[in-house]
């Protein structure tokens, strides 16, 4: 076997380990991580990115809060995105692979964010102090629209889902690209692992 397709093979067997790892934990966000039950009982990986994303979700209203209290407020779940985000884009430069997981942990905090809204009307989720304000509870209240939150909820998780599902899509692809005969030219930026 050459030793260009036998790379191929190597790096497609190893997409789809890391495509059964995302599709699990995929499956996990859409199924048991939107009930409360499974918020507390989560795969270790999960837990490990939850904690990740909570950090920056706090330090996300230290860097907003310098735009005001309404900035500030969002700033906790609009860092949660923008950084995952980020690493979309400059992981996106080195090769396409990469979104298998940065898109995957974009997906992860949008599914995190709508929970979070969700929650605006009730405020029932443990926060990190029984003595927090609920962000989303506070700026639904602020706009008046608090009535509107599972709405916007829902939005934010379709995006959400469909970001994981889109990391899940871009694997497939990777893979079906290492095992189809090479034409005599690609596109760079899609041929590099």
């Amino acid at each position: 076997m050459e030793p260009a397709k036998e790379r191929n093979i190597v790096r497609a067997s190893l997409t789809g380990i890391a495509l059964l790892i995302v599709g699990y934990f995929t499956s996990f966000l859409l199924t048991d991580y939107l009930t409360p039950y499974g918020r507390y009982n989560l795969p270790f990986v999960v837990f490990v990115v939850d904690t990740i994303n909570l950090f920056i979700h706090e330090g996300g209203h230290g860097v907003f809060g310098i735009f005001g209290t309404f900035v500030g407020f969002l700033g906790g779940s609009l860092m949660q995105v923008l950084i995952p985000l980020a690493t979309v884009i400059v992981f996106f430069k080195s090769g396409f692979r990469s979104l298998i997981f940065t898109l995957y942990w974009l997906g992860h905090n949008l599914i995190n964010v709508s929970i979070y809204i969700a929650d605006a009307p009730y405020r029932k989720l443990r926060l990190i102090s029984k003595h927090a304000i609920h962000d989303w509870g506070w700026i639904c209240d602020k706009l008046g629209i608090t009535h509107h939150a599972e709405s916007i909820a829902t939005v934010v998780l379709v995006i959400g889902g469909a970001t994981c599902i889109a990391a899940l899509g871009v694997g497939l692809f990777a893979i079906y690209r290492d095992l189809s005969p090479a034409p005599a030219t690609r596109n760079k930026r899609f041929s590099n692992p």
